[in-house]
Formats: structure tokens, C-alpha cells, sequence
């Protein structure tokens, strides 16, 4: 049976050592590497050209998404499971359109991260359980639809990090962003949330658990 290495990139050790024991369990699968940030993860794919990089989606300077982007336009292809603490109907279509070839909760991810990470390393896809599940109640329910759902990819970047209280330079260079730039994605973000603060950002997105 082939081995799978993987690199591991999540800024808490505890979740990158979590991963780790559980795939010690599984004879075909290696960790080569860890990353503890979205640039990090870059650099060490770049490195060790890993068989798949499980990929946290918020990382504590550029966001998994961000990661994806960055390597598919590098014609870098590794396959990248992303692991998520957050919405997952959300997320999970963002990362999948950005390229990603698989998407776990966290919550679930011992009872399921060895087959995911051995289906994606295959060349195939894989959504966890509660993930699909998550999706198809999106698509079933009648309600209103969430005012996040409309943001693009940037805008949600800049609201989560605003929502860890960061100042518009300081988004501005952790997004590789110009200041003026992060100002207007701020205003279109608060006009499209129907919002006035920073503070109603935040309490959002503790609301609905986007961080």
C-alpha cells in the first residue's frame, strides 16, 4: 500500500498534535510536516511537496481559502483536506470552489479523518457527514438566508479579521491589502450586514460561530 504523506497546517498545536495520534493509527499515512500558519503552510508545501495537506480554514494571518488560491494559481495541485470549527454549509462551498478536495468539521474529524485523508489522496473528494448534511438542510430549510452568505471571499476575510479586533493596517498587511482597499471592503461589508460598528461585526460573528 502506497504511503500518503501529509503536512498538517493549524495555528493550535494541540489540534496539529490531535491529527497527528490519530493517523498514527494508519500504517499508509506519514506526517512530513506541520505549519502553525497560512503562510507557513505555503512555505512548507512549496518545501516538502507533501501527498496532501490538511489545511485549517482559519488560520491567524491569511485564511485557508487564501492558501488555496495561492496554490492553484502557483499550478501547485496537492490535494488539500480543510478542516473547520465553523459553519460548515458556509465554509464548505467557498473552499470547495476554491479549490480544496475535501472539507471536515472538526467535531467529527477522529471518526472520519483517516478515510477522508485517504480518499483525497487518492484524487478523489471527500465531505464529511455533518458537512452534507449541513448543505442539504441549507437547500431544504425555508428561512431567510444568512447576510454573510453574501459576502465574497475577501469581504468575509476582512469582517473575521476585524472581528478579532485587528486595525485596517494591520488587515491591510496581513492580507497583502492596501489600507484604502481594507477601508472599502470594511464600508461595503457593514452596508451589505446592515451594520454600523466594528462591534456589531463582532457580536455577529460570535452569533453564528464564523471564528
Amino acid at each position: 500500500m502506497k504511503t500518503i504523506n501529509i503536512l498538517i497546517a493549524d495555528d493550535y498545536p494541540i489540534i496539529r498534535r490531535g491529527v497527528e495520534l490519530i493517523v498514527r493509527k494508519a500504517s499508509d499515512i506519514t506526517v512530513i510536516g506541520e505549519a502553525g500558519s497560512g503562510f507557513g503552510a505555503l512555505e512548507k508545501v512549496r518545501e516538502a511537496e507533501p501527498d496532501v495537506l490538511v489545511l485549517d480554514m482559519m488560520m491567524p494571518d491569511i485564511s485557508g481559502i487564501d492558501v488555496l488560491k495561492q496554490l492553484r494559481s502557483e499550478g501547485n495541485t496537492v490535494p488539500v483536506l480543510i478542516l473547520s470549527g465553523g459553519q460548515e454549509d458556509q465554509y464548505a462551498v467557498r473552499a470547495l470552489k476554491a479549490g480544496a478536495s475535501g472539507y471536515l468539521s472538526k467535531e467529527s474529524v477522529e471518526k472520519e479523518l483517516i478515510e477522508a485523508i485517504r480518499t483525497v489522496g487518492s484524487g478523489r473528494k471527500y465531505i464529511g457527514r455533518r458537512t452534507a448534511e449541513k448543505i442539504a438542510e441549507s437547500f431544504f430549510l425555508v428561512k431567510c438566508e444568512d447576510p454573510h452568505s453574501s459576502l465574497s471571499d475577501r469581504e468575509l476575510d476582512v469582517m473575521l479579521q476585524l472581528a478579532r479586533g485587528y486595525k485596517s493596517r494591520e488587515i491591510a498587511a496581513k492580507l497583502n491589502l492596501g489600507p484604502t482597499t481594507v477601508s472599502t471592503y470594511r464600508s461595503r461589508l457593514l452596508k451589505k450586514m446592515g451594520v454600523s460598528r466594528n462591534a456589531d461585526l463582532t457580536l455577529y460573528v460570535m452569533q453564528h460561530r464564523l471564528l
